[in-house]
């Protein structure tokens, strides 16, 4: 995508496509930099963004149909793809910003509600506890994401349940304000 490779598991790909697909509300969140403060998607942005992440579900349908492992190419036209990776990365809301002003956000010095996934892993020393990942929502959208944050926290316990590679799963939070935030 864009010059850009991304080695995917098109199983887990496509059923995170397709949750976000059924999700209401939206889990997209506009950090635009012209933005006074962040909040989810018009109806209509939501809707485009569906319609980029129905094209890479549809396309990942077609690449599957040729074996285990392929190669091709998807040609993104007004994608953005830091709204892509994080339903790829199967965070429950992903950001996204106007592509006209550039790659800059509103987040700075915004409450943002970190959560933060951690596991032990019994086959390393000790049991040693390890970040799986974390990210981000503005706190000012939590009340309104509750439901999204709720369903993927119940499928995450889930899954772990299903595995035994890690144990302990601890899925915590706290509130932070960056004077910067990369997206």
């Amino acid at each position: 995508m864009e010059g850009s490779a991304l080695l995917l598991q098109p199983g887990l790909a496509q059923r995170r496509l397709a949750a976000v697909l059924r999700a209401h509300p939206a889990p997209f969140m506009d950090v635009s930099a012209g933005r006074q403060r962040p909040a989810l998607c018009a109806p209509a942005e939501a809707e485009a963004i569906r319609g980029h992440l129905a094209a890479l579900l549809a396309h990942l349908g077609g690449a599957e149909a040729t074996g285990p492992v392929s190669s091709s190419e998807v040609v993104p036209a007004g994608w953005n793809l830091c709204t892509v990776v994080g339903v790829l990365l199967g965070y429950p809301a992903s950001y996204t910003f106007s592509m006209e002003e550039g790659a800059e956000n509103c987040l700075a010095l915004t409450p943002l509600r970190v959560f933060t996934v951690q596991a032990s892993c019994p086959r390393i020393k000790d049991g040693l506890r390890v970040q799986i990942y974390s990210f981000s929502i503005p706190e000012s959208l939590c009340t309104e994401l509750r439901e999204v944050l709720d369903a993927w926290c119940d499928e995450l316990k889930e899954a772990f349940g299903a595995q035994s590679d890690f144990v302990d799963l601890c899925i915590s939070s706290e509130v932070v304000s960056l004077p910067a935030v990369a997206l």
